[in-house]
């Protein structure tokens, strides 16, 4: 049996609880070796959990020298302060997305993770579902074409009087449906479109109190003219989808990003050809437990992680780009 890296998790956050951890005791390569929190119930998630460390206190965990990695859920606003002390303390770090508020404080945890020879992912859990590296391999083919356009959707209802104290509706906490979800739309497009991305505009609406996107839609701008539209909202209907319209033929995922809600991680890919041929594939697999996995092999393997901080600090930059846009309600250049 190989070694498990001893994981910590900062935090009871619903994320952390409900989607991580899990994952952790799912995964093959992976343990749950302590959890910190004030949070009273941390003890019951620890006892439901079978994680036999239990810290009052962030910092109690980070100085544990048995711990390898840790999780980090916080709100979006404190990733980038626990993420240098994490890398300091010599934990390899996964934070939840976004990784932070601007490209420049990305850059800034990327070089100190670097400087201490700690591995740094940012938590697209998505992208380790075998349905896209499915649409990768259809565009790579030709099937489909050359790609023009990809339009892709993330909306969910928040219930704003229910959630009064939500850091998704606090501004300076990160809030937002661009930051929250939209992220996931744009980053989709980045990594499937593979021309130089050249400007973005963005429309949307603010809620009055406060002070957040709530609705947003953008239109992306690649080179030789491809396109790619992104919509995101707090106040609509659930829906997770992305499409990609070739020169021949059509790609069309209706579970994009959130696969786990359906059949315990039900990835589908429909494909429409220039040939009139319609035909689905159907992929079974959890996106969190890869994702932990994925992270913990390239900590023993001692080898760098799919998704790089480069790639984190250059989707950081569209996303302060579509905010710029969005508040200056002009086109941003990049």
């Amino acid at each position: 049996m190989g070694k498990n890296i001893k994981w910590g998790i900062l935090s009871t956050a619903t994320i952390a609880v409900n989607a991580i951890i899990p994952a952790i005791l799912s995964a093959k390569n992976s343990e749950a070796a302590a959890i910190a929190s004030s949070n009273p119930k941390v003890d019951e998630w620890a006892r439901k959990f079978n994680i036999k460390q239990v810290y009052r206190s962030y910092d109690e965990l980070l100085h544990d020298e048995e711990i390898e990695a840790v999780y980090i859920p916080f709100p979006n606003h404190l990733h980038k302060e626990w993420v240098i002390k994490a890398a300091i303390k010599g934990k390899h770090v996964l934070v939840e997305k976004p990784a932070a508020l601007t490209s420049e404080d990305v850059m800034e945890m990327v070089q100190i993770c670097k400087e201490h020879k700690v591995l740094f992912m940012e938590a697209f859990m998505y992208q380790f579902q075998p349905q896209h590296l499915f649409v990768k391999e259809i565009i790579d083919s030709g099937e489909i074409g050359e790609v023009r356009h990809l339009s892709s959707t993330f909306t969910f209802p928040l219930n704003i009087h229910q959630h009064t104290h939500e850091f998704r509706l606090n501004a300076k906490h990160g809030g937002g449906s661009i930051w929250d979800v939209g992220c996931y739309c744009i980053h989709a497009a980045k990594t499937l479109i593979k021309e130089e991305l050249k400007s973005v505009y963005v429309s949307g609406r603010f809620h009055p109190d406060h002070h957040v996107d709530m609705t947003a839609t953008g239109i992306l701008t690649f080179s030789r003219d491809v396109t790619a539209s992104f919509h995101c909202s707090f106040e609509e209907s659930f829906r997770n989808t992305y499409e990609i319209h070739g020169t021949k033929g059509t790609i069309f995922l209706p579970n994009a990003f959130c696969s786990d809600r359906v059949d315990g991680g039900l990835g589908e890919v429909t494909v429409m050809n220039g040939g009139g041929e319609i035909r689905t594939e159907l992929f079974k697999a959890n996106q969190y437990v890869l994702q932990m996995e994925h992270f913990a092999e390239c900590i023993l393997a001692g080898k760098e992680v799919w998704y790089s901080g480069t790639e984190t600090f250059h989707n950081t930059r569209v996303i302060e780009a579509c905010y710029q846009s969005l508040t200056e309600e002009k086109i941003v250049h990049l």
